[in-house]
């Protein structure tokens, strides 16, 4: 990964630490992007101090929130010339339903529409830095639904945690197929990853209750380093420098769920998401 510039979300912990420490280790240069700076801070440093490396950047940014979200992305194209791999990786779950200050349920839009909305205001950069990757971490929980709730897409009627954490889910598989059949030929390839079941800092902003029920149930996950080795292998391998739209666990190729592959929900959440990010008013098409 010498000379090639990255761009990790969610990486003070579990998968996204693990995942930018390997890559710092492999000679990247790195962007964090991160919502706690005393939490960042840290990480930069570990990161520095298990690597050697002196390449790693903090871009400090709370990806529930939109605006948030476009600083983040004009202080990243700032700082980098180039842009070669973009891994889309911070997630959360809520046991409550909440919503951020956009008025958007919150686990939809931190773990959807972040997604959507930093791939496309990083996305010239990526095209200008090709062969480039975007690598979208998402899960099999995307089997816990059978499409995407758009009379309800918020879930304000019926919020039940995991369902709406598996509709997120299968929200980043729609958006990384349509994705790569809109950069076909650019030399930018988007794919989504499935981690396993990992010990990871997720869920645990859930209370007393949740977080103990986390730590009992650590010791049957597997490590965040081997949880991120899906992410690794489809962000570097060279191997996969052409292989674009597919979904991957445990280093291989595999089928994702019917719901995932319907190319007029795929449409329609594209334009939805584009219509609540501001991306289809003029000046920020959505258009790949």
């Amino acid at each position: 990964m010498k000379g090639k510039t990255c761009i990790v979300t969610g990486a003070t912990s579990g998968i996204g630490r693990s995942t930018a420490i390997a890559l710092a280790r492999g000679g990247a240069e790195l962007g964090l992007v991160c919502r706690d700076p005393a939490r960042a801070e840290a990480t930069m440093r570990a990161i520095r101090d298990e690597t050697g490396s002196t390449a790693v950047e903090v871009f400090l940014g709370d990806l529930a929130s939109q605006a948030a979200i476009r600083h983040v992305a004009d202080a990243i194209l700032a700082r980098y010339p180039r842009i070669h791999l973009l891994v889309n990786n911070a997630g959360i779950v809520n046991l409550q339903r909440q919503t951020t200050e956009d008025g958007i349920e919150s686990v939809f839009a931190v773990n959807h529409l972040a997604y959507f909305l930093l791939t496309h205001l990083l996305l010239e950069r990526l095209r200008e830095s090709a062969p480039s990757r975007v690598v979208n971490v998402g899960s099999d929980a995307h089997k816990f639904v059978k499409g995407i709730n758009f009379d309800d897409i918020g879930f304000g009627e019926a919020y039940k945690s995991m369902r709406v954490y598996g509709h997120s889910k299968l929200a980043n598989l729609l958006f990384t197929f349509e994705l790569a059949r809109r950069l076909d030929g650019s030399g930018v390839t988007a794919n989504c990853v499935h981690p396993g079941a990992v010990a990871t800092g997720l869920g645990k902003n859930n209370g007393t209750i949740a977080t103990l029920l986390i730590r009992t149930l650590a010791p049957f996950f597997r490590t965040p380093d081997k949880g991120a080795a899906t992410t690794l292998y489809v962000a570097t391998s060279p191997a996969l420098e052409n292989v674009t739209g597919c979904y991957f666990a445990n280093r291989r190729e595999t089928r994702s769920s019917a719901a995932s592959h319907d190319r007029d929900a795929a449409q329609r959440l594209w334009d939805l998401s584009a219509n609540l990010t501001g991306l289809d008013q003029p000046g920020h098409g959505a258009h790949a």
